[in-house]
């Protein structure tokens, strides 16, 4: 039997090469199948993080081959984040620090048929690629977030953990910090990321869950703990949830958000 053709015969975008029956048995005159073109946009909103930033573009990095594109939505940084990320082959977009804002002209500006949004401190686990993947695959009308780690150590944000973990399970009611894994066609569905500065993870998060669960991927996602440390852990846990009252009592984002980064600081 001659040899077969090279597979780098031809230029990349040409169709498989055609059986010849004279050179091969049926089995072996099955066409090639072309790999599937990654379909996965990363949106991250991100203002002065480029102590943190690079080591979630480096996880990002270790699956590039399953990433359209990561697109950063800058609110403004004065830390040279912007800088960072488009030298680790990010995508920048310009924005006013509006966190809600930033990840809808992110989400715009993207192509993938899925999203992945994150908090630019975050740390993914490793083989996050295989999970989401696998995510996608059961359909896009399903959305998923991580669990959460605290990237702190105590035993009182253990417990923040476990509370988190309980509230994402029997709730459905994940939060930012844990990231969230839809498609377009869901986000669209829900009404896409309102253009808050707070709140607006859990805006979404509300919408979503009328049209299903949101499920947990069976990983966490690490997170920054400085908020809690700086502030503590019983007074962060009260600011936030006096935050959400008030915010369901319709109090403005915009007010919300200048106590909130008031006291983060």
């Amino acid at each position: 039997m001659d040899a077969p053709q090279p597979l780098n015969s031809q230029p990349p975008s040409s169709q498989p090469l055609a059986c010849q029956p004279l050179d091969c048995q049926p089995l072996d005159c099955q066409p090639l199948a072309e790999p599937a073109a990654p379909q996965l946009s990363v949106l991250i909103a991100a203002l002065n993080e480029a102590p943190r930033l690079p080591s979630l573009l480096a996880d990002l990095a270790a699956a590039a081959d399953r990433i359209q594109e990561v697109v950063v939505a800058d609110g403004g940084s004065h830390d040279g984040t912007a800088e960072l990320a488009r030298l680790a082959g990010a995508r920048v977009l310009h924005c006013e620090p509006c966190r809600g804002a930033q990840l809808a002209a992110a989400a715009a500006a993207s192509g993938g048929s899925w999203l992945l949004l994150l908090h630019a401190d975050a740390r993914l686990p490793p083989g996050w690629q295989q999970l989401v993947a696998a995510a996608m695959a059961r359909g896009t009308g399903r959305a998923w977030a991580f669990q959460l780690a605290i990237a702190a150590p105590g035993v009182g944000l253990r417990l923040v953990e476990v509370l988190v973990g309980l509230r994402s399970r029997w709730r459905s009611l994940p939060y930012g910090d844990q990231g969230l894994l839809l498609s377009r066609r869901r986000l669209n569905a829900a009404g896409g990321i309102a253009p808050m500065p707070l709140m607006e993870d859990l805006d979404l998060v509300l919408r979503l869950r009328r049209d299903g669960r949101i499920s947990l991927l069976p990983a966490a996602l690490r997170v920054s703990g400085r908020r809690w440390q700086r502030l503590g852990i019983l007074a962060t846990a009260v600011a936030n949830g006096r935050l959400r009252r008030a915010w369901r009592r319709g109090e403005s984002p915009a007010r919300l958000a200048e106590r909130y980064y008031g006291r983060a600081g």
